[in-house]
Parts: C-alpha cells; structure tokens; sequence
C-alpha cells in the first residue's frame, strides 16, 4: 500500500491505496465520485476523462500514485454551488447529450479545450474531442454545445462577434 495525497475538486484527500490502482477507480471507489465513468478500459472512449493540474487526462490512463500531489477535477468539481459550469449548461440546452453516460468526460475534455482554445472553430472542436466518444448520437449537437459554451465564457470572442477563426 502506498499513502496519497492530492486535492479532488478543491478538497485534500489522503489515502492509502494500492500502488496499481487506476485513478478513476480512485475517485469511484475511495471518493464516491461517479462522473468519470468506466466505459472501455482500453482508453478510447474517454467516459473517464477529467482533468489533472487543469489538463484533460483518462484517468483511466492514469495510476491514482501517479496523482499525488496533484489536482483533480471531475464533472461535480464544476459545479460545487449546485449551478451547471457554463459547459455542461450548454449540452443541456443544445441537446448535447442522450443517455448521458458519455457527457461528463466530454464535458470535462471541452472545458480543457476551451481553456487552451477560447475560441475554437468547428474543425478545431471536433479535433480537441476526438478519443471521446458518443454511441447514442452523432456529434452535431456536441460540437454546437462547445462552440455556444465558447460564447457564454467569452462573449467578446471573435466567434461571437462574427470574425472566423
């Protein structure tokens, strides 16, 4: 066994954990945080994404060892008052969702994307999600969902103001 430490959407944790445990089972299993999902175990699918030191990572790529010290983020990291981050706010409203299985990890890759990216065109969306994937539905609806959370966290962009990319 081997102890952590590392910060989990803002609060410290310390645990002693296994030195082969994955970090989403960590943050399932040892935090009860259930947003990054388990969906391929082969890291394509990107259900567990979440972010590392604001770095979108599949935590399932990821020993929980290998995060000591660090900062997590999952999907209810976003929302520590109750409100929806502006990214999830948008797949609501532009239906980027249907069973939702896949939406925390493409939410958290879209917030990494538009962290790095605040203004990114369509192309430069479905690229900066790509490894994240979605059985239910095609990717339109996704894609508008970032591009709208795009104009909801910077509103003054040059997307916004009709300037292309």
């Amino acid at each position: 066994m081997t102890r952590i430490e590392l910060t989990v959407n803002g609060e410290q944790r310390s645990a002693e954990v296994e030195p082969r445990l994955l970090l989403v089972h960590y943050l399932r299993e040892t935090c009860g945080l259930r947003a990054a999902n388990v969906g391929c175990d082969t890291t394509s699918c990107g259900a567990c994404t979440v972010l590392l030191n604001d770095v979108s990572v599949k935590s399932c790529t990821v020993l929980a060892v290998q995060a000591a010290g660090m900062s997590v983020t999952t999907a209810e990291g976003l929302a520590p008052d109750g409100e929806l981050h502006p990214v999830a706010a948008a797949f609501r409203q532009n239906h980027g969702l249907q069973c939702g299985f896949c939406t925390p990890g493409m939410v958290m890759a879209a917030v990494s994307l538009l962290a790095e990216n605040p203004h990114p065109t369509e192309e430069e969306v479905r690229e900066g999600l790509e490894g994240n994937f979605c059985r239910c539905t095609g990717y339109h609806n996704i894609v508008a969902s970032v591009l709208d959370a795009a104009d909801v966290l910077d509103p003054g962009g040059t997307r916004a103001a009709g300037v292309s990319a």
